[in-house]
């Protein structure tokens, strides 16, 4: 098991570079398997979660070739449309590969999909999708099987903003006969990233970040290179360790575009926040104010922030409530913030967090992927020494988190402990 070491006190400042989107590289390196023709992919982020579906495409038969700063990824001989179980298992985005395999090849077989415990995150609104564009489904021996004679363009409402059911629907009709048209689709921008990368290659996607999405059927794509977008959790997550220990920091390779709910919270707390084309620079007050946050689908306060946002405000001045509609068991790491000296309240979907002036390092344990970048920054503003055991769960989304904090000034190491 691997943990961070982390000694706190320590005031961050500098400049660094965000990385490339989790959560837009994953769908995109699945519509990879749509297009036989090769497909180089610049800014691909070196996590797990990427490692772990660029190991399915090889596995399914697609050839991975690394070049420095770029990944070439070719299906043209690709045959296995089965994704194996245990693979599946390890990361929630893996279903996204389901409605890529089907669009290409008008079957699939994969079983639910694994990832972080943080709520109940059914695919019924994938599978409900996928038997209106004519996929009938099967479920046996805890497998999926998906098959058609073709897929046939639908009108599909969602009855919740699904960032994944609507990228598998777009994936599932890029060769479609007719139109699909998609409302109540998600917003997100790593969505649209995935419609400009999939119309690079030759789809007809329009829509994409807004709430309706129309994808026209074509016969074929063909070879692109395509830069996937900058890793705005990360953006925000980065800014959000300066703010809470005092420092100034520029982040390049950032869209405040996209992460304007966050700029506004961290304004609203007193942090100075200017920006300059792809660059974010933010410095930090000498007393956090207290705030209220309220996470939404996109453009709303994104989940993923909230633990990162929660732990921030710990140090805060005052009584800041933070309240979670998305995912019900994303409070996890609330309780290793108390077991730290911190003062927080619980009730049904809701923390009410009371400020301290000083938290203390514990052995706290990563539970998921963000509740664990979470007890990192807690870590870096309390004092004396905090392990933070179970980060694998940290290493799927973040690009060496530690290398680029201590390039801030953090005081953080990785260790393996037996």
């Amino acid at each position: 098991m691997l943990s961070y070491i982390i000694s706190g006190g320590n005031k961050l400042s500098g400049r660094i570079k965000a990385s490339g989107s989790k959560n837009a590289a994953l769908p995109i390196i699945a519509s990879c398997i749509l297009n036989p023709e090769p497909v180089t992919l610049y800014n691909i982020p070196d996590i797990e979660d990427t490692k772990i579906t660029l190991e399915i495409l090889k596995i399914l038969g697609c050839k991975i070739t690394r070049n420095s700063d770029k990944i070439i990824i070719c299906s043209k001989d690709m045959l296995k449309t089965a994704i194996p179980k245990d693979l599946m298992h390890k990361l929630r985005s893996t279903v996204v590969l389901a409605g890529a395999i089907i669009g290409r090849f008008k079957k699939a077989t994969f079983s639910y999909p694994g990832g972080c415990n943080i709520g109940a995150r059914p695919i019924d609104l994938h599978l409900d999708s996928f038997k209106k564009l004519g996929i009938t489904i099967d479920e046996k021996d805890e497998y999926i099987h998906c098959k058609c004679k073709e897929i046939v363009g639908k009108r599909i409402k969602l009855k919740f903003p699904s960032v994944g059911a609507t990228e598998n629907i777009i994936l599932a009709s890029v060769y479609a006969k007719g139109a699909t048209h998609i409302t109540g689709a998600a917003k997100e921008p790593e969505i649209k990233d995935l419609a400009k990368c999939l119309n690079s290659m030759g789809a007809k996607i329009y829509g994409a970040g807004t709430s309706e999405i129309t994808i026209f059927g074509v016969k074929k794509l063909h070879s692109t290179s395509y830069k996937i977008m900058s890793d705005r959790i990360e953006t925000g997550t980065l800014l959000c360790a300066v703010a809470c220990t005092g420092g100034t920091v520029t982040v390049e390779n950032a869209d405040a575009q996209n992460l304007l709910t966050v700029l506004y919270s961290l304004k609203e707390m007193g942090c100075k926040i200017s920006i300059n084309r792809d660059k974010i620079k933010l410095k930090a007050p000498e007393k956090l104010n207290p705030v209220s946050v309220e996470t939404q689908p996109y453009p709303g306060f994104p989940t993923d922030m909230q633990p990162i946002i929660g732990a921030i405000l710990t140090k805060a001045k005052g009584k800041s409530i933070v309240t979670e509609n998305i995912f019900e068991n994303r409070f996890k790491y609330s309780e290793e913030l108390v077991r730290m000296g911190a003062k927080i309240k619980q009730k049904d979907k809701t923390l009410e967090i009371i400020g301290v002036d000083k938290m203390h390092g514990e052995i706290v344990m990563s539970k998921d992927l963000r509740g664990g970048a979470a007890l990192v920054i807690a870590g870096l503003m309390s004092e004396g020494k905090t392990t933070v055991e179970n980060i694998e769960y940290i290493l799927r989304g973040y690009e060496n988190l530690d290398e680029k904090l201590r390039m801030l000034g953090a005081n953080i190491k990785k260790e393996k402990v037996v």
